[in-house]
């Protein structure tokens, strides 16, 4: 559901919102030893993490040895040895993450290596036993790994916008509004429609399309904001917004 809304200083997506962000994370992380910057840092791994496993599973590697590389990647990545290389000045974050993966994947590893220095670390909180069922349900052979790994990318950033989204309506008390609500995010729905809801929740049909117009508005913000932690300058949001909903459509 990309959105036409340009940025502005009152707009979440605009150019306030890179005070936080995925790269201030990352490069405070490699200049700074407190506690607080690493564990900021491995959250954001832990969000990320099964894209970059599906890239891994999609190069060849068997489950548990894709899992093992991922938690080895993510443990070098917060020891700061691919840190000190991230500038946010060469664009998205997860172009960054990819390039580092790749180069890790590449360059730094081997089996016996993995075995020799007790591979496998646990650096970060992974669903190792749900990562290979979900992997089963992707399309075998279908997309190539970079594609793969987009796809995903995108889907967990959207899932991250709905869980914001849905909390933020549950502190109002709305929580059954969008509960029924949200599957207008993306457009009319087959089989719902506005009456229908419209009686489930005691309201006129108007009144359910404003709250649904509402809701899609307060969406497409907190898309803006998300895509504007992941990328160099608010020039790129709307270009990302277009390349991950292509992504998920690929």
């Amino acid at each position: 559901m990309p959105s036409d809304d340009r940025s502005s200083k009152s707009d979440p997506g605009g150019p306030r919102s890179f005070a936080t962000t995925h790269w201030s994370l990352v490069l405070a992380a490699a200049r700074d030893s407190r506690p607080d910057a690493r564990a900021a840092l491995a959250t954001l791994c832990e969000t990320y993490w099964y894209p970059l496993y599906t890239y891994v599973r999609r190069r060849g590697y068997r489950a548990e040895e894709a899992l093992d590389l991922t938690q080895e990647f993510f443990a070098r990545l917060l020891e700061k040895e691919s840190l000190r290389v991230a500038d946010r000045a060469r664009g998205r974050f997860r172009s960054f993450l990819l390039a580092s993966l790749n180069h890790f994947l590449a360059n730094e590893w081997d089996r016996a290596r993995a075995e020799k220095r007790g591979g496998g670390r646990r650096t970060i909180s992974m669903d190792a036993a749900g990562a290979e069922g979900r992997y089963a349900l992707e399309p075998a052979g279908h997309l190539e790994p970079e594609k793969l790994f987009e796809r995903q990318w995108a889907a967990a950033l959207l899932e991250q916008v709905l869980t914001e989204l849905r909390e933020e309506l549950a502190r109002d008390g709305k929580q059954p509004l969008f509960d029924r609500l949200k599957r207008f995010l993306g457009g009319e729905t087959p089989g719902a429609s506005y009456a229908e809801v419209a009686a489930e929740l005691g309201m006129t049909e108007g009144a359910v399309k404003t709250a649904v117009h509402r809701l899609r508005r307060h969406y497409r913000r907190l898309l803006r904001a998300r895509i504007a932690q992941t990328v160099a300058s608010a020039d790129e949001i709307d270009d990302e917004i277009r390349h991950l909903f292509a992504a998920l459509e690929g």
